[in-house]
């Protein structure tokens, strides 16, 4: 269980159960007269009369000022120790045209993780040189595509990978820039992180191996090397495991600007946000001040100017902006060892949500048609799933009184609910609407159960095996 759901497992009754916590929901989110929840000038009731639920709720202006003011931070301190910042948001949060114009339009890049993310991101229109593209086993193709559009950056995420980019990079005929994922053995969550010396995961290459990987790099006519780049964990709350970590990639970074310049350092993103009234993340301002002073000191201490910095924050801009409405179908009250809990059953559930259940993540619920003057009661909100474990909410309070066709709507969704979402139990994946200035817009379809009965080719008209051919 996360650090954040283990200090959620201990909140008490709340003194108002309709109070809408202002670092939880969207910047602005209030209720109306009537007690129905707003977000970008918009009633949940009107939203899901319109779209129906589950439904995902993105406030564009939320989204786009976070964004503004993360790539503002990260701008004032690079340029207050000599240097300059790139932001790029990291589309595997929440990946959209709409959302690409949005992060575009603001000035940040953009880093993607898949070619379906590159599509997404070439189709909006993004600057294929103000791309990033990671992954740990990108196709052969992938990499063709990606140098073939001129992407800026790809990262490095293995030795193997160095032939492949090199060649693919030959035969186009360019020169691309390239980065070295490397793990700096720095584990970093919530505001605890682990410094330690060996490295267990799929991403990177260990950081002593460095040096060997860049030389091979640098043997490339159609490489350039341009820094290399690390991520520590997500759901960051401080810079204390940022500057552990830059400290120990500024020695190897020292070590190869002494053959050859190394112009960048990307020390990629995982800041976190607030899911409930116990998260306390720093201001990303303090964080980005926290990064740019121990880099500063760090390069001074080993001799070398301080480098191009680059981030790559996601969840942290897109996160705060969404929330996710539901229609109450069954309330279920169930004795527990020193009370009573609510089962609060929604139309929804682990495939539109699916953190809860894979890691343990902690969210705040409101009712969201209503408000209510009844006494808070301990509630679990639960999905239409056939899992023990389709939890969306583990533990939170509602007003005693909710009930069957009651909205509620859960905060904090806008980071990795929708990238996750699945077909579990072919149940359909539900629109994404964005809102902003009282008006709402669908950026993403929803799906229909027709839209899944489509793709199942033994329910076409021309099924193969009934023609006798096997696959």
């Amino acid at each position: 269980m996360s650090s954040s759901a283990s200090v959620d497992a201990l909140r008490g009754a709340p003194a108002d159960p309709n109070a809408l916590d202002p670092k939880v929901w969207p910047e602005g989110a209030h209720r109306d007269a009537d007690g129905r929840v707003v977000v970008g000038g918009v009633d949940v009731e009107a939203l899901a009369e319109r779209f129906g639920t589950p439904l995902y709720v993105v406030d564009e202006q939320v989204a786009r000022s976070r964004a503004r003011r993360t790539r503002d931070a990260f701008e004032r301190a690079a340029a207050s120790v000599g240097t300059s910042a790139t932001v790029y948001y990291a589309g595997k949060a929440f990946l959209s045209g709409a959302v690409v114009r949005w992060m575009t339009g603001e000035g940040l890049a953009i880093d993607v993780a898949t070619g379906g993310e590159l599509a997404v991101a070439l189709a909006a229109g993004a600057d294929p040189s103000r791309i990033g593209f990671h992954g740990n086993n990108k196709s052969v193709r992938e990499i063709e595509r990606a140098v073939g559009a001129g992407v800026g950056t790809i990262i490095i995420d293995s030795e193997v990978e160095v032939l492949r980019v090199a060649d693919a990079a030959a035969r186009a005929g360019r020169v691309q820039r390239v980065r070295l994922r490397v793990n700096s053995g720095v584990h970093a969550s919530t505001h605890e992180f682990l410094a330690t010396a060996h490295e267990d995961q799929k991403f990177g290459i260990a950081l002593p191996d460095a040096p060997r990987v860049v030389a091979d790099i640098r043997s490339h006519d159609s490489l350039e090397f341009v820094g290399l780049h690390c991520h520590i964990g997500s759901q960051i709350f401080d810079a204390a495991g940022f500057a552990e970590s830059a400290e120990r990639l500024l020695a190897v970074h020292a070590e190869l600007s002494a053959v050859a310049p190394v112009p960048e350092l990307n020390l990629g993103g995982g800041f976190g946000i607030a899911y409930t009234e116990a998260d306390a993340p720093a201001p990303i301002e303090e964080i980005a001040d926290g990064i740019a002073r121990a880099v500063a000191a760090t390069c001074a201490r080993f001799g070398v100017p301080v480098p191009r910095l680059a981030f790559e924050p996601g969840r942290s801009i897109i996160g705060p902006a969404g929330i996710t409405v539901y229609t109450v179908g069954t309330v279920k009250p169930v004795p527990t060892d020193d009370g009573w809990r609510h089962y609060v059953s929604v139309d929804g559930g682990m495939s539109d949500n699916i953190r809860t259940a894979m890691y343990g993540a902690a969210y705040t619920v409101r009712l969201a048609s209503r408000a209510s003057d009844e006494p808070a009661a301990l509630v679990r909100v639960v999905g239409k799933h056939c899992e023990s474990g389709d939890i969306v909410v583990d533990h939170d309070w509602l007003p005693h009184d909710v009930a069957p066709g009651d909205l509620v709507a859960v905060a904090a969704t806008g980071a990795y609910c929708w990238s996750l979402a699945s077909n579990y139990n072919h149940v359909p994946r539900p629109p994404v609407v964005a809102v902003a200035g009282g008006s709402a817009r669908v950026i993403v379809r929803g799906e229909s159960e027709e839209d899944l009965l489509a793709r199942d080719a033994g329910l076409s008209d021309h099924d193969d095996d009934a023609h006798g051919v096997t696959a």
